[in-house]
């Protein structure tokens, strides 16, 4: 059966067979008739999805399209949002031109954030501690009148988590290599997410006016991992440039507008705004702030949006140089002040109705009444190992993710982290009254602590503020090691048995005696002193004789002399068991 004149409608991912035959506008029996044809037997409240949809409102007549509107109630997921993206493109909706979204990504010291820097003309790397990019942000370049966004993420190995966040929201990758340096440990990271991911790719081969520049090298280790340049018969578009000296920048993004221009990036600019949590914290006079990137959709000061359980109504919005706007559109990176708390990165931001942010508001104030209790998160799942307890406090949410995810390949067999707590901010008396009640260090990064707080903590806990992020890492790893108990490795010898006492003290005894098993050393020899095979007493070996001979050893069947230092007193049929022991280094594996 099929209508005479063709229809258009659209339905949501899940749809009842009820709510199918009211949108087709069709009898149910019409449309459960036809689900019986196609071999599908579903009563009038059971759902059915898009796809058999689709195919049951063809055979019906109908164009089936799906329904990309989000409901009041539905957070969306990263993975919801780039869903929406790619069933846009195949939407009756009118999409328009969108800057590419590109990452630069490379192994740390090879330039990447040099190369952001002659493109936008600023000098980041300065402002960073250790010459290493510790943040997520997003900038725009212009070339030929054509806007080009900027994803900044970090190269250092200790953000692999936000290195990978930064491929999954690009639509285009700029890995640069070190001409004198080429492929390396990141590198080789980087080359399997953009491969995995199928993100298209420019090179960039930096450094190529240093005097130890190999480009054909780098060329090569490049096509080894699969990434294979044109002029070696492969689709990824190459440029040697030096970012310290601008050479080739021009011709770089020359290449992003033409892959750009290949790969037709679009959005519907119409829709309500979704975006990207790029980075967030909080600042003391303007309250949280948040960097988004927004991939499809306009965002609009006086908005009501929500991230998560995090809420608020969009105040102010400025572009990447600190400008107000009344819009972000699609592909623009935004800094967002209105929210009630720093968003978490990662999560997307939606516009809600007023309903929802009062759900939100209500829920928030139910929680700080009940007393707002800190639940403690362990990485191991033992509870009958030692534990450190560590609240974290930095300047924004990347950081703490970072920090997270190297703690969590930290061996947890032994001891164990207990994460108390972790925000974004400044240390406050709050975090050490906290600190206090759990027994807590407290770790800081690119932060300060308050006066009062620095008064109220004393000598009680430790408050550790550092500017590089490993070295949080290290320190808690060495605390870690101080929690291990003490493992000591006993080396057996060999067994004495005593046949004469010949001169006593107080705490000494010269005894003589037989070996009978193994051998009896003079080296830091320790005892154990056996009557009827219990063990009476311990001391040391403090001197070992042959025939009135200092000597080094005496095998089993000999006789010996031995002075005995010790508060036992020996007996004749005693037996002597020595060995040596050493405290063995603690070791987290």
């Amino acid at each position: 059966m099929t209508n005479s004149k063709e229809k258009k409608v659209t339905i949501p991912e899940v749809v009842s067979v009820k709510r199918f035959s009211e949108i087709l506008d069709l009898p149910v029996t019409t449309v459960m008739g036809e689900l019986m044809k196609n071999g599908i037997m579903a009563t009038i409240n059971e759902e059915i999805d898009f796809e058999t949809a689709s195919i049951i409102g063809e055979e019906l007549g109908y164009t089936i399209l799906e329904d990309l509107e989000i409901a009041d109630n539905e957070i969306i997921t990263l993975e919801k949002l780039f869903e929406i993206c790619e069933k846009e493109k195949t939407s009756d909706k009118k999409l328009v031109e969108r800057p590419p979204i590109v990452t630069v990504l490379g192994h740390v010291d090879h330039g990447k954030t040099t190369l952001l820097d002659a493109i936008r003309k600023t000098q980041v790397a300065k402002g960073e501690t250790g010459g290493i990019t510790q943040h997520i942000t997003a900038y725009q370049a212009k070339k030929k009148g054509k806007l080009i966004t900027l994803v900044d993420t970090p190269g250092h190995e200790a953000f692999a988590a936000m290195r990978e966040r930064g491929v999954s929201i690009a639509d285009i990758a700029i890995l640069v290599v070190a001409a004198d340096d080429g492929v390396r440990p990141q590198t080789k990271e980087v080359i399997k997410y953009l491969l995995e991911k199928s993100i298209p790719t420019v090179v960039a081969i930096n450094k190529i006016d240093k005097p130890d520049a190999n480009v054909d090298r780098v060329k090569k280790e490049l096509a080894d991992f699969n990434l294979i340049i044109e002029e070696w018969g492969g689709d990824i578009i190459c440029n040697e440039v030096s970012a310290k000296n601008n050479i080739g920048i021009g011709k770089l993004l020359e290449s992003v507008l033409l892959l750009a221009e290949v790969e037709e990036f679009e959005a519907d600019a119409n829709r309500d705004g979704l975006a990207i949590v790029l980075e967030s914290h909080k600042d003391p006079q303007k309250g949280p702030v948040t960097t988004a990137l927004v991939k499809t959709g306009s965002l609009q000061v006086g908005q009501d949006i929500t991230v998560g359980n995090v809420y608020g109504r969009i105040r102010r919005l400025e572009d990447y140089n600190g400008n107000s706007v009344k819009k972000a559109p699609p592909s623009m990176p935004v800094t967002i002040f209105g929210l009630n708390a720093p968003a978490e990165t990662n999560t997307i931001i939606q516009v809600a109705n007023a309903k929802r942010s009062a759900r939100l508001k209500s829920k928030e104030i139910a929680e700080k009444m009940a007393g707002n209790k800190k639940n403690v998160k362990s990485i191991s799942s033992n509870d009958n190992i030692p534990k450190l307890n560590i609240i974290i406090k930095s300047d924004v949410q990347g950081s703490i993710e970072a920090l997270e995810e190297l703690l969590s390949q930290i061996p947890q067999q032994k001891v164990a982290i207990n994460f108390v707590n972790s925000g974004v901010g400044n240390i406050t008396e709050s975090d050490v009254k906290l600190a206090i009640n759990t027994d807590s260090i407290i770790y800081g990064f690119n932060v300060s602590t308050n006066a009062v707080a620095r008064r109220l903590a004393n000598d009680e806990i430790e408050i550790k503020n550092f500017g590089v992020i490993y070295e949080i890492v290290d320190d808690i790893k060495n605390n870690l090691i101080e929690l291990l108990p003490e493992e000591i490795e006993r080396t057996y010898f060999g067994k004495l048995e005593i046949l004469g006492v010949f001169f006593t003290e107080r705490d000494k005894m010269i005894v003589g005696g037989k070996v009978i098993d193994g051998k009896i050393i003079s080296k830091d020899a320790k005892i154990d002193v056996y009557r009827n095979d219990k063990l009476i007493g311990t001391g040391e070996l403090e001197n070992l004789q042959h025939n009135k001979v200092n000597i080094d050893e005496v095998r089993k069947g000999k006789e010996c002399g031995i002075t005995f230092r010790g508060n036992t007193k020996i007996k004749l049929g005693d037996v002597f068991e020595i060995y040596t022991q050493v405290i063995k280094e603690k070791s987290l594996s």
